[in-house]
Parts: C-alpha cells; structure tokens; sequence
C-alpha cells in the first residue's frame, strides 16, 4: 500500500507536470514520439517509443522490463504499461540492454518507484550506478541520476520470474557492458527463440583504433559478432526500434498478418551482417 501511495505521489509532481523532454538530448528528442504498446509475443510487449525500444515481459510472479527509456518519460512509460492492463508496481527485475542514456537514465526512479531490482553487467553496473561516468564513448557528456544495481549478471546468467527465464549473453563494444538477452515463448504451437539486441553501432566520433581508454574494443566488437552469428533467433527484437523495423511490423501485426512478422530470422542474419560491414568500415578508416 505505502509502495502505491508513494508511486502516485511521486508521478503527481513536478516530473509528470514539468517539460516532457527535460534532460532529453537535444539529438534525441525525434526518438521519443508516441507509440502504441502492444503484444510482440507470448508475454512480450513493446512498451517504448517510435525509436527507443522498451519491453516488458509479463509473468504471475510480476514482471521484467529491459530498459527504462528517458527519467521524464517514465510516466508515459506507466501509462502505457496500464493501457495493456499490468501494474506499473508489479515490475520485479529492471534489466539493462546498455549504459547508455536513452536506455537507462529511468532506472533509478524506476527502481524508487516499483521496489524493482537492478541487474546489469559488471561494466555497465558502473556505469549505471555513477549516473553516467566512465562511458567509454561518451566519457561524460551525459549524466542522469545514479542507480544502485542490485545484482551483477555475468556471461551465460539465467534470470528467472514466474516461469519466464532469459539467458545474458555479454556482447561489449557499444558499451563495455552491452547485453544482449535472450529467451523463448510460445506461438500457438510453436516455441520461438527471441533475441533482444542492444547495439553494434559505433557511437558518433568514437575512436576504435589504438583508443587508450578502451584498448581492446575492436576485439570485444568482432567477439560479440561472432556471438550474435551463434544465436539461434526467430524473434528479432532490439534496443532502438528501426534496428528490427518496428513500426512496419507492428503495423503488418495489427492487420492480422500471419505467421507473426515479428518472426523474422533472415531479417536478424542481414542485419547482423550490415553491422558488421559498417563496423569494418570504420576501422579501416581509422588505421
């Protein structure tokens, strides 16, 4: 009860009522358009934006979200959580995709509002926990209010919650930390391997080569490729939403397209493959 009256509290004041795009990038602010939530899969549902990919996994025993998005946009993001019928409250685990600000910056008031707990892999739990320092990328040029992590979740780790179990893959270059997660759901009668996918982009004038803050960064990049061509998937889905296509798809489910478009394992191969490419690319550039 004290938990509910606290979440209501604190979604009435100053953040619900102040600018919807306090402490958003001005680079980003295109990437937090309006976007319906819906049901990917099983118990996954989309609940981010037009660009920034939020899901939250449903179960009886609660619920786990991978990523909280932006810290002003977190009552949207229990608006759109209640539109489909969940509790904002009943969010148990808080997982991280990568320490990066669009994907993490809500997760100290999500935790503070939901009770949820924090897992985050050894380097971004540092990151995540400093509020943003130590970005090997962006050093410190984005900050948000620092988060405790309440359990550090190594290669291979299973997180379970009411029968719903995801494996943590630990695939660094876009951060030290990325992970990819991944798990399986039932489609009529079928058993479907999903993989959520961070990112492999290289972040905007991010030095690759002979990068003395981060000398093993091209290796850590080419291991986590190979790890993403090892991975069975049927159900591609990822941290920014035109990594997957999105909207076309969601657009192709609404209409009652079968089987679902989300079931996609050419589209995750080829893109994998276009990561890597420009990955490559850039290195070349750089020598």
């Amino acid at each position: 009860m004290l938990r509910t009256v606290c979440l209501a509290l604190l979604l009435a004041t100053g953040l619900a009522c102040g600018s919807a795009n306090r402490g958003v990038p001005a680079s980003m602010l295109g990437w937090n358009q309006p976007f319906p939530p819906f049901r990917v899969a099983g118990n996954i549902y989309y609940v981010g934006t037009n660009e920034i990919s939020l899901f939250l996994i449903a179960t009886p025993a609660g619920h786990i979200l991978i990523d909280s998005g932006f810290e002003a946009k977190v009552p949207e993001l229990r608006q759109r959580i209640e539109s489909l019928g969940f509790h904002f409250g009943d969010i148990k685990i808080l997982l991280a995709s990568h320490a990066h600000i669009d994907h993490v910056q809500g997760h100290a008031l999500v935790r503070r509002l939901t009770g949820a707990r924090v897992l985050a892999s050894q380097e971004d739990a540092a990151v995540i926990a400093s509020g943003g320092r130590g970005e090997w990328a962006y050093k410190d040029a984005f900050s948000w209010a620092p988060c405790p992590v309440d359990e550090i979740v190594v290669d291979g780790a299973r997180v379970e919650l009411g029968g719903t179990s995801l494996i943590a893959h630990l695939t660094p270059g876009h951060t030290r930390g990325a992970t990819t997660w991944t798990t399986v759901v039932r489609d009529g009668e079928r058993t479907l391997a999903v993989v959520f996918f961070p990112s492999a982009t290289v972040p905007p004038g991010a030095r690759l080569v002979n990068n003395p803050d981060y000398p093993g960064v091209v290796a850590a990049y080419r291991n986590s490729f190979a790890v993403w061509r090892r991975l069975p998937c049927d159900i591609f889905l990822g941290a920014h939403a035109s990594f997957f296509g999105l909207q076309a798809k969601a657009r192709r489910l609404s209409e009652g397209q079968r089987p679902n478009p989300f079931i996609d394992p050419v589209g995750y191969g080829e893109a994998i493959a276009t990561f890597e490419t420009k990955f490559n690319a850039a290195v070349e550039s750089q020598r």
